[in-house]
């Protein structure tokens, strides 16, 4: 059974810090790409950055410079450190593992900005 179960959200103030990560189970997570998404109520969920195999990193312009995306494949988990966090980056955040056609998507995990 595949499982990427998330942690590390909550309240956090602005220009505060988090960590989020996801840890996958029932993959061989190396193969997968994997990346962060949020989705916001009344709003497509919108992807935040991307991971290769090869540990190539891509984000969104929105978080470019704040958000940092690591894996660790002998763990088996992928993390978001996000810095510089502003009200506008509060949703949900969802982890998700791509291989070829093949898609996971974790539960994801609420993270709320304010003061």
């Amino acid at each position: 059974q595949v499982q990427l179960v998330e942690s590390g959200g909550g309240l956090v103030q602005p220009g505060g810090s988090l960590r989020f990560s996801c840890a996958a189970s029932g993959i061989s997570f190396s193969a997968y790409v994997m990346s962060w998404y949020r989705q916001t109520p009344g709003k497509q969920r919108e992807w935040v950055a991307t991971i290769t195999r090869g540990l190539s990193t891509n984000y969104a312009d929105s978080v470019q410079g704040r958000f940092t995306i690591s894996r660790h494949n002998t763990k088996k988990t992928v993390y978001l450190q996000m810095n510089s966090l502003k009200p506008e980056d509060t949703a949900v955040y969802y982890c998700y593992a791509q291989w070829g056609s093949t898609k996971y998507w974790g539960q994801g995990t609420q993270v709320t900005v304010s003061s």
